[in-house]
């Protein structure tokens, strides 16, 4: 049970620690921090720090946990193989497949969220054509080596983190009593509680917003996924697993802090970047055009990080003879090349299917992405639990490296989880997400039947 999966054969380990993490920070902090906490500030008020502060800590549960695994056994394709070796062969497929999807609808929306922000500065090119070249520019990057990738990364997340940093500084030292080059009129702290109180909307809108602040930290489990090109990998990924959670909630709460300390929570309109509405009233000048800049810089990240993890995964599940074989090939640069290559076309079609086809269609594929992260979250907490029984039945070796509190941390993360999918059967719109979500398990249910009748007349090879 223990011995090395093929997926982690073959690669060059070329990844430091600190790309690990910066990559784990651009997959978690997309476009979503800089645009869509306006509208989040504005219907939930200052609870919100509470709800992401919760979530922040079912995350790092679900982050530990992980670790767990991949200090017991490190491997690239860990979102597919643990569920495999602790919870059966359909619990790996559905785990896989499940997030490559996910993360691939993920990517085309960034790409598409990107070319529109473009036409801040390039209004004549088509949203289309920015976001196809987007996506093509990053493959490209990913094709070259993981190091070229892992300092790209490195890059694009070090401009993300830096401007969540300078909100941060620049929040805290307009509320300090000394002399302001840019004061922000009615900065105070006392903006979290005087209008209204922390829960102005009410308990009902800050259950609702659970699973906005849990989808805020989706990336975090991409780490698991560098495994195979880690540089000692046990160590590097111990340090990893541990920081980039807690980095991550340190840039959401603190930056929501100071966003609801500098201005009324209700002063932020939806739609409108809370970040250009600060930098304006503090007089920057060209505040649109920086937040913009960002904001591609942020899009890029994501996509960039969600292309190196489609095609690990998608080559791992090929490698287990569950996906099209070829796709388990390495490139001279001992890169994925070729499931990489079907990772982005993948992308493209996503969002040509935003641009050309129904909405409904589109609603349907983010549908697919927000239960899919749930079900793969779900699967990395049940995945532990199987681990730590077959620990206890000596079927496998203890790790070093272990999570903390548990069963109890892990039940904890786990009924954050089913409370999202709790919220999402309260309304309309959330009950059709649920049934997207039972039709893709059906789905991946018939897909695994007919994929393992052939695996047993066709074996899989070894990489």
């Amino acid at each position: 049970m223990s011995g090395a999966s093929p997926s982690l054969e073959g690669y060059r380990r070329g990844l430091s620690v600190r790309m690990i993490r910066m990559m784990a920070v651009g997959g978690a902090i997309g476009t979503g921090l800089f645009y869509g906490t306006g509208t989040a500030i504005h219907d939930v008020g200052p609870a919100l720090l509470l709800v992401f502060a919760v979530a922040g800590l079912a995350i790092l549960v679900i982050s530990r946990a992980l670790g767990e695994l991949l200090d017991y056994r490190p491997t690239s394709g860990s979102l597919y193989e643990y569920p495999r070796e602790f919870l059966g062969g359909f619990a790996g497929f559905l785990s896989g497949w499940t997030y490559w999807v996910t993360v691939s609808v993920g990517c085309a929306a960034e790409a598409t969220a990107a070319g529109k922000y473009l036409q801040l500065w390039w209004p004549a090119v088509p949203v289309w054509a920015a976001a196809f070249g987007f996506i093509a520019a990053l493959a490209l990057v990913n094709l070259a080596s993981a190091k070229v990738y892992g300092e790209t990364e490195f890059w694009f997340a070090g401009m993300k983190a830096a401007t969540i940093l300078a909100l941060i500084v620049f929040g805290v030292w307009a509320l300090l009593p000394v002399p302001q080059l840019l004061a922000v009129p009615g900065a105070s702290v006392a903006n979290l509680w005087r209008d209204g109180g922390i829960f102005p909307n009410g308990s009902s809108v800050v259950f609702a917003a659970l699973p906005l602040a849990l989808f805020a930290y989706a990336g975090v489990e991409q780490v698991g996924l560098t495994a195979g090109e880690a540089r000692d990998a046990k160590r590097t990924l111990r340090k990893a697993v541990t920081s980039i959670p807690l980095r991550i909630a340190l840039f959401y709460l603190g930056a929501l802090a100071v966003l609801l300390c500098l201005r009324g929570w209700r002063s932020y309109q939806p739609g409108q970047s809370p970040f250009v509405a600060v930098f304006l009233d503090a007089g920057v000048p060209f505040a649109a055009g920086v937040v913009n800049f960002v904001v591609l810089t942020a899009a890029a990240s994501s996509c960039n990080a969600s292309m190196y993890s489609t095609a690990r995964l998608l080559r791992a599940i090929a490698l287990r003879g569950e996906g099209p074989r070829p796709l388990g090939e390495l490139s001279a640069r001992r890169v994925p090349a070729k499931a990489l290559a079907v990772s982005a076309l993948v992308m493209a079609l996503a969002v040509g299917a935003n641009l050309f086809a129904p909405q409904a269609a589109w609603s349907v594929l983010i549908s697919l992405a927000t239960i899919g992260i749930v079900i793969v979250w779900g699967l990395i907490l049940a995945s532990h639990l199987g681990y730590r029984r077959a620990v206890a039945a000596r079927r496998a070796a203890a790790a070093e490296f272990r999570l903390p509190l548990a069963p109890w941390s892990t039940a904890f993360a786990g009924l954050l989880l089913a409370s999202v999918l709790l919220e999402e059967g309260c309304s309309e719109a959330g009950r059709a997400v649920l049934a997207v979500g039972v039709a893709w398990v059906a789905a991946a249910a018939l897909g695994f039947r007919l994929v393992r009748r052939k695996a047993e007349e066709h074996p899989p090879r070894e990489a």
